[in-house]
Protein backbone atom coordinates (compact mmCIF):
# COMPACT_ATOMS: atom_id res chain seq x y z
CA UNK A 1 0.00 0.00 0.00
CA UNK A 2 1.32 3.42 -0.98
CA UNK A 3 1.10 6.60 1.07
CA UNK A 4 -0.58 9.21 -1.10
CA UNK A 5 -1.35 12.91 -0.79
CA UNK A 6 -3.75 14.16 -3.43
CA UNK A 7 -4.21 17.73 -4.64
CA UNK A 8 -7.68 18.27 -6.06
CA UNK A 9 -9.81 21.22 -7.14
CA UNK A 10 -11.53 22.99 -9.99
CA UNK A 11 -9.65 23.59 -13.21
CA UNK A 12 -7.12 26.41 -13.18
CA UNK A 13 -7.05 27.05 -9.40
CA UNK A 14 -3.29 26.51 -9.09
CA UNK A 15 -2.90 22.87 -8.01
CA UNK A 16 0.13 22.16 -10.17
CA UNK A 17 1.84 25.41 -9.20
CA UNK A 18 1.22 24.67 -5.53
CA UNK A 19 2.73 21.19 -5.84
CA UNK A 20 5.84 22.70 -7.41
CA UNK A 21 6.10 25.28 -4.64
CA UNK A 22 5.80 22.61 -1.94
CA UNK A 23 7.92 19.85 -3.45
CA UNK A 24 10.15 21.42 -6.10
CA UNK A 25 8.77 18.81 -8.49
CA UNK A 26 7.45 19.90 -11.83
CA UNK A 27 4.15 18.49 -12.98
CA UNK A 28 2.48 19.30 -16.26
CA UNK A 29 0.90 22.72 -15.92
CA UNK A 30 -0.67 25.30 -18.12
CA UNK A 31 -2.69 28.48 -18.11
CA UNK A 32 -5.58 26.91 -20.00
CA UNK A 33 -8.09 24.98 -17.86
CA UNK A 34 -8.12 21.25 -18.49
CA UNK A 35 -4.42 20.77 -19.23
CA UNK A 36 -4.13 18.07 -16.55
CA UNK A 37 -6.49 15.30 -17.74
CA UNK A 38 -5.25 12.31 -15.73
CA UNK A 39 -3.74 11.94 -12.24
CA UNK A 40 -0.04 12.83 -12.33
CA UNK A 41 2.21 11.33 -9.66
CA UNK A 42 5.54 12.54 -8.25
CA UNK A 43 7.59 11.10 -5.40
CA UNK A 44 8.33 13.37 -2.45
CA UNK A 45 9.74 12.49 0.97
CA UNK A 46 8.55 8.92 0.78
CA UNK A 47 5.06 9.97 -0.31
CA UNK A 48 3.27 9.81 -3.63
CA UNK A 49 2.00 13.29 -4.49
CA UNK A 50 -0.92 13.15 -6.93
CA UNK A 51 -2.00 16.12 -9.04
CA UNK A 52 -5.63 15.34 -9.84
CA UNK A 53 -7.28 16.61 -13.01
CA UNK A 54 -9.32 19.75 -12.53
CA UNK A 55 -13.06 19.27 -12.24
CA UNK A 56 -15.77 21.62 -13.43
CA UNK A 57 -15.81 23.80 -16.50
CA UNK A 58 -12.90 23.49 -18.93
CA UNK A 59 -12.77 26.07 -21.69
CA UNK A 60 -12.63 24.53 -25.15
CA UNK A 61 -12.98 20.96 -23.83
CA UNK A 62 -16.00 18.97 -25.11
CA UNK A 63 -18.59 18.22 -22.43
CA UNK A 64 -18.28 14.46 -22.96
CA UNK A 65 -14.55 14.74 -22.16
CA UNK A 66 -15.33 16.79 -19.07
CA UNK A 67 -17.82 14.13 -17.96
CA UNK A 68 -15.25 11.40 -18.50
CA UNK A 69 -12.61 13.31 -16.51
CA UNK A 70 -14.90 13.84 -13.52
CA UNK A 71 -15.99 10.20 -13.52
CA UNK A 72 -12.35 9.13 -13.51
CA UNK A 73 -11.58 11.49 -10.59
CA UNK A 74 -14.37 9.98 -8.48
CA UNK A 75 -13.38 6.42 -9.39
CA UNK A 76 -9.69 7.03 -8.67
CA UNK A 77 -10.37 8.49 -5.23
CA UNK A 78 -12.86 5.79 -4.27
CA UNK A 79 -10.50 3.01 -5.36
CA UNK A 80 -7.45 4.58 -3.68
CA UNK A 81 -9.23 5.87 -0.55
CA UNK A 82 -7.35 3.52 1.79
CA UNK A 83 -4.02 4.71 0.39
CA UNK A 84 -4.80 8.43 0.53
CA UNK A 85 -3.41 9.85 3.77
CA UNK A 86 -4.37 13.42 3.03
CA UNK A 87 -6.27 15.49 0.48
CA UNK A 88 -5.54 19.13 -0.24
CA UNK A 89 -8.56 20.72 -1.89
CA UNK A 90 -7.39 23.88 -3.68
CA UNK A 91 -9.95 26.62 -4.23
CA UNK A 92 -9.70 30.02 -5.88
CA UNK A 93 -10.28 32.31 -2.93
CA UNK A 94 -11.28 35.22 -5.14
CA UNK A 95 -13.74 33.36 -7.38
CA UNK A 96 -15.10 30.61 -5.10
CA UNK A 97 -17.69 32.66 -3.16
CA UNK A 98 -19.24 33.99 -6.37
CA UNK A 99 -19.26 30.54 -7.99
CA UNK A 100 -20.81 28.94 -4.89
CA UNK A 101 -23.57 31.54 -4.76
CA UNK A 102 -24.26 31.09 -8.47
CA UNK A 103 -24.67 27.34 -8.07
CA UNK A 104 -26.93 27.77 -5.04
CA UNK A 105 -29.17 30.19 -6.96
CA UNK A 106 -29.63 27.42 -9.54
CA UNK A 107 -30.71 25.13 -6.73
CA UNK A 108 -27.58 22.98 -7.03
CA UNK A 109 -24.95 21.93 -4.51
CA UNK A 110 -21.78 23.87 -5.44
CA UNK A 111 -19.17 21.55 -6.88
CA UNK A 112 -16.40 22.59 -4.44
CA UNK A 113 -18.73 21.99 -1.49
CA UNK A 114 -19.82 18.60 -2.77
CA UNK A 115 -16.24 17.56 -3.45
CA UNK A 116 -15.19 18.48 0.09
CA UNK A 117 -18.10 16.47 1.48
CA UNK A 118 -17.18 13.55 -0.78
CA UNK A 119 -13.63 13.47 0.62
CA UNK A 120 -14.86 13.71 4.20
CA UNK A 121 -17.45 10.96 3.68
CA UNK A 122 -14.60 8.73 2.55
CA UNK A 123 -12.90 9.64 5.86
CA UNK A 124 -9.95 11.23 4.06
CA UNK A 125 -8.31 14.01 6.15
CA UNK A 126 -8.77 17.16 4.09
CA UNK A 127 -7.25 20.63 4.06
CA UNK A 128 -8.70 23.45 1.96
CA UNK A 129 -5.93 25.59 0.48
CA UNK A 130 -7.55 28.95 -0.28
CA UNK A 131 -5.37 30.10 -3.15
CA UNK A 132 -4.86 33.50 -4.78
CA UNK A 133 -4.52 35.19 -1.39
CA UNK A 134 -3.17 38.31 -3.09
CA UNK A 135 -6.50 38.82 -4.88
CA UNK A 136 -8.83 38.35 -1.89
CA UNK A 137 -10.21 41.68 -0.63
CA UNK A 138 -11.59 40.53 2.74
CA UNK A 139 -9.78 37.36 3.78
CA UNK A 140 -11.58 36.65 7.05
CA UNK A 141 -15.00 37.13 5.49
CA UNK A 142 -14.03 34.79 2.65
CA UNK A 143 -12.79 32.09 5.04
CA UNK A 144 -15.91 32.37 7.20
CA UNK A 145 -18.11 32.17 4.11
CA UNK A 146 -16.36 29.03 2.87
CA UNK A 147 -16.46 27.42 6.32
CA UNK A 148 -20.21 27.98 6.53
CA UNK A 149 -20.83 26.55 3.06
CA UNK A 150 -18.50 23.58 3.60
CA UNK A 151 -20.10 22.82 6.96
CA UNK A 152 -16.90 23.31 8.95
CA UNK A 153 -17.52 24.41 12.58
CA UNK A 154 -15.69 27.51 13.86
CA UNK A 155 -13.47 25.40 16.12
CA UNK A 156 -12.04 23.60 13.06
CA UNK A 157 -11.60 26.55 10.68
CA UNK A 158 -7.91 27.17 11.41
CA UNK A 159 -6.93 23.54 10.90
CA UNK A 160 -9.05 23.17 7.75
CA UNK A 161 -8.63 26.40 5.76
CA UNK A 162 -5.19 27.77 4.92
CA UNK A 163 -5.00 30.94 2.79
CA UNK A 164 -2.05 30.84 0.39
CA UNK A 165 -0.63 32.27 -2.79
CA UNK A 166 0.91 29.50 -4.88
CA UNK A 167 2.05 32.05 -7.46
CA UNK A 168 3.99 34.16 -4.96
CA UNK A 169 4.77 31.43 -2.41
CA UNK A 170 2.91 33.14 0.45
CA UNK A 171 1.94 31.32 3.66
CA UNK A 172 3.22 27.96 2.44
CA UNK A 173 4.95 27.32 5.77
CA UNK A 174 1.55 27.38 7.46
CA UNK A 175 0.23 24.95 4.86
CA UNK A 176 3.17 22.58 5.39
CA UNK A 177 2.68 22.63 9.16
CA UNK A 178 -1.05 22.00 8.78
CA UNK A 179 -0.37 19.11 6.41
CA UNK A 180 2.14 17.59 8.82
CA UNK A 181 -0.35 17.91 11.69
CA UNK A 182 -3.10 16.20 9.69
CA UNK A 183 -0.75 13.41 8.65
CA UNK A 184 0.25 12.77 12.27
CA UNK A 185 -3.35 12.76 13.44
CA UNK A 186 -4.37 10.28 10.77
CA UNK A 187 -7.92 9.27 10.06
CA UNK A 188 -10.87 9.73 12.33
CA UNK A 189 -13.10 6.81 13.20
CA UNK A 190 -15.72 6.43 10.46
CA UNK A 191 -19.12 7.86 11.31
CA UNK A 192 -22.07 5.49 11.45
CA UNK A 193 -24.04 8.07 9.54
CA UNK A 194 -21.99 7.76 6.37
CA UNK A 195 -24.06 7.09 3.30
CA UNK A 196 -23.51 3.89 1.35
CA UNK A 197 -23.68 5.81 -1.92
CA UNK A 198 -20.62 7.98 -1.39
CA UNK A 199 -19.72 9.62 -4.66
CA UNK A 200 -22.92 8.65 -6.44
CA UNK A 201 -24.01 11.62 -8.48
CA UNK A 202 -20.95 13.65 -7.50
CA UNK A 203 -19.99 16.17 -10.14
CA UNK A 204 -23.05 15.21 -12.18
CA UNK A 205 -23.10 18.63 -13.80
CA UNK A 206 -20.29 20.86 -14.90
CA UNK A 207 -20.56 24.60 -14.94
Amino acid sequence: MRDMIIFAGRSNVGKSTLIFRLTGKWVKRGKRPGVTRKPTEVNWRGKIIVDMPGFGFMSGVPKRVQEKVKDEIVRFIEEKADEIELAVLVVDGKAAPEIIERWEKRGEIPIDVEFYQFLRELNIPTIVAVNKLDKIKNLQRTINFLAEKFGVPPSEINETFVPISAKFGKNLDKLRLTMEKKLKEGREKPSENLKDDVGDGLLDSVE
